[in-house]
């Protein structure tokens, strides 16, 4: 597990802030594709497909690849429609988790226990 310190956080937020945003989007997109999927799953046992198929399969690629690349740089995605991620840091001998979401200012400014999760918020 990566630790960061608040300032390789803050580094890493306007990164961080694209992504989420893009994956917030791409979820949005997935959302207008609902009812034509499980169209297309009933239609696939009579052998047709779904329109959009290809856009929908790309939304799906494009939010596995910017989860996956937050994930590999040590940020945790909590929750993609808030836009909530934490960074491992170690503070005062353990690992605590620092928190920001989308909305919130350039920078970290709170953090939390592991266990406590967003609702045990404390301001740094």
């Amino acid at each position: 597990m990566k630790l960061f310190t608040v300032e390789e956080a803050n580094e890493m937020l306007p990164a961080a802030r694209s992504a989420l945003e893009k994956i917030r989007g791409l979820y949005s997109t997935l959302g207008g594709f609902r009812n034509a999927a499980k169209a297309a799953a009933s239609a696939s046992e009579a052998g047709g497909g779904m329109r959009d198929g290809a856009r929908y399969v790309k939304a799906l690629y494009e939010i596995g690849k910017l989860t996956t690349d937050l994930h590999e740089s040590g940020i945790q995605l909590k929750d993609h429609e808030r836009g909530l991620i934490d960074f491992p840091c170690m503070r005062d001998g353990r690992v605590v988790l620092l928190c920001w979401q989308l909305g919130e200012a350039d920078r970290v400014e709170w953090w939390h226990e592991i266990e406590a999760g967003f609702a045990g918020r404390q301001p740094l």
